[in-house]
């Protein structure tokens, strides 16, 4: 007599649905306390994130002292402490451009977010009063919550825990750029074979990629804080040095941070000018946002943050969330960075990685072991990449 056997519950449809269901809840789980666990060391995470950018904007002048004949020590000493210098004189000059009139600054946004406020309850569309009015409570009360307030130097607590992670970012940028091709090397001695090939390709794409966001930021944040700064003192509207460094620095949170600094750019006019000169200096802060994104953001970034503008409000609205106004800075170029490693460990299948790329990666690694530039000289008796990949075969460029 034959017996059936029993049927198993996990290889139907639901089965499966159930056991892909359960894998994503695991991996959300982990995802989860990985991020919980960053929080609770964000003083070191924060510092090895903002080095490890710095390290990958200031990195070409590095490389280029050392192709000319420098010391590695005479380099990455002269780039650190030119690179200390512009941020110390930045960090500076808009400290003295903003605290000293924040006050008035917030009066007078305030006051013409109630006068537009007013225009709009009069105004021939009804509007909520309520709704309106507790957003504008929770925008206040965002900005002058402690969890705001933990990012900037507020009391004591807060000054040392930024003086903290300031001197830390700064002793980890000078290891970055003194041992960066040792520390790199350490990382790949996880790989081998095929994939040592395509870890360092993702390595390479991601510090340009890095490097090419933070350099074109910064050109695309000054000239848009000289531009619109240029038309608030032609347009004789108060406040309008500390107004074109919080441009500056709004530059540095895509697609919502220029906007939003114009914004109270123009309700500070609306206050001071009237509302002709708001029109005006909304019109200026569109012209320039437009000329920003059509024109000079693509010449100076090029491709560089090539990922769509839903993933950048979504990486700036969990940055937000999770770590406040450096959250909002650094998900962007977190996001782009992750977007060009998934491309560049894909670029190229298995079967397309000679074993002359494979000896050439093991040469370059041991030369980064070295502290010595590998892209300095190709391996002893190898040819060129270009000569021995294949017809077809994707490069580190995108």
């Amino acid at each position: 007599m034959q017996t059936q056997e029993p049927s198993n519950p996990w290889r139907d449809g639901l089965g499966r649905v159930s056991i892909r269901a359960g894998q994503a809840l695991l991996l959300l789980a982990l995802a989860a306390v990985l991020v919980y666990a960053l929080i609770q060391v964000r003083l070191v995470v924060v510092p090895l994130l903002l080095a490890l950018i710095l390290a990958a904007a200031i990195a070409p002048l590095v490389n280029w002292l050392r192709r000319k004949g420098w010391p590695s020590a005479a380099a990455t000493f002269l780039s650190f402490l030119l690179l200390l210098l512009a941020l110390g004189g930045l960090v500076t000059a808009i400290v003295f451009a903003v605290v000293g009139q924040a006050g008035e600054l917030a009066r007078s946004a305030t006051e013409g977010f109630d006068q537009l406020y007013g225009f709009v309850r009069n105004g021939p569309i009804p509007v909520d009063d309520d709704q309106i009015q507790q957003a504008r409570d929770a925008v206040l009360d965002f900005v002058t919550s402690s969890t705001a307030g933990a990012g900037v130097v507020s009391g004591l607590n807060a000054a040392g825990t930024f003086l903290t992670g300031a001197l830390l970012m700064a002793v980890i940028l000078f290891f970055f750029l003194k041992d960066g091709e040792r520390i790199w090397a350490f990382i790949l001695r996880a790989f081998k074979g095929t994939r040592l090939v395509k870890a360092r390709r993702v390595g390479q794409d991601s510090l340009a990629v890095l490097g090419g966001y933070v350099r074109g930021t910064a050109i695309v944040a000054t000239v848009d804080a000289f531009f619109i700064g240029l038309a608030l003192i032609i347009l004789g509207v108060p406040l309008a040095l500390p107004l074109a460094a919080i441009v500056f620095i709004g530059a540095f949170i895509p697609l919502v941070g220029a906007t939003l600094a114009g914004v109270l750019a123009a309700l500070v006019a609306l206050v001071a000018n009237g509302p002709v000169i708001a029109l005006i200096v909304i019109i200026v802060v569109i012209v320039v946002n437009q000329l920003e994104g059509n024109f000079l953001q693509p010449v100076v970034m090029g491709r560089t943050l090539s990922v769509h503008a839903l993933v950048i409000l979504l990486a700036l609205t969990a940055g937000t969330i999770l770590a406040g106004i450096i959250g909002a800075i650094l998900s962007v170029p977190l996001a782009a960075v992750t977007w060009a490693a998934i491309k560049a460990w894909n670029e190229t299948p298995d079967s397309q990685i000679t074993a002359e790329d494979v000896l050439r990666a093991e040469h370059e690694t041991d030369r980064d072991a070295q502290g010595q530039l590998s892209s300095a000289a190709p391996a002893p008796d190898q040819p060129s990449r270009e000569a021995a990949a294949p017809q077809g075969s994707a490069g580190t460029e995108d």
